[in-house]
């Protein structure tokens, strides 16, 4: 499992988060003023990357929470077979099978380069 802890106040929009052990790219990002007794809170709305799923969370600014380590990396097709892509990692040659989304179903070709990332020991096709 690949990730790191950092403090919610340290979060921006764009950037990831983990969110009930799913990784998300946060969209939305307010905070609260404090109250008499009370600390700040933040509002995080995140979608996930791997389902598209919108969350949303609410943490004191200081409450600590997990960022997935998000690894992009280059790949070459070696074979299309049905709705699934053979892949091999053009650093590592590792080869493996990843499901094509939908907006590059049609477009991959054995042969081409593509992009990929890798988070929490998942892979998706990013660019073709």
């Amino acid at each position: 499992m690949s990730k790191t802890v950092t403090e919610i106040r340290k979060l921006k929009v764009g950037s990831y988060i983990l969110i009930n052990d799913e990784p998300c790219k946060i969209v939305d990002y307010s905070t609260s003023k404090p109250g008499k007794h009370g600390e700040s809170k933040a509002r995080i709305t995140a979608v996930g990357i791997f389902d598209g799923q919108k969350r949303s969370v609410v943490h004191p600014v200081t409450h600590k929470a997990h960022v997935p380590i998000i690894d992009r990396r280059s790949a070459q097709i070696l074979a299309i077979m049905g709705e699934e892509v053979q892949l091999m990692d053009m650093e590592t040659y590792e080869t493996f099978n990843v499901p094509i989304p939908e907006e590059f179903k049609g477009k991959l070709e054995p042969g081409k380069e593509l992009q990929y990332m890798v988070a929490m020991d998942r892979k998706m096709i990013t660019r073709a």
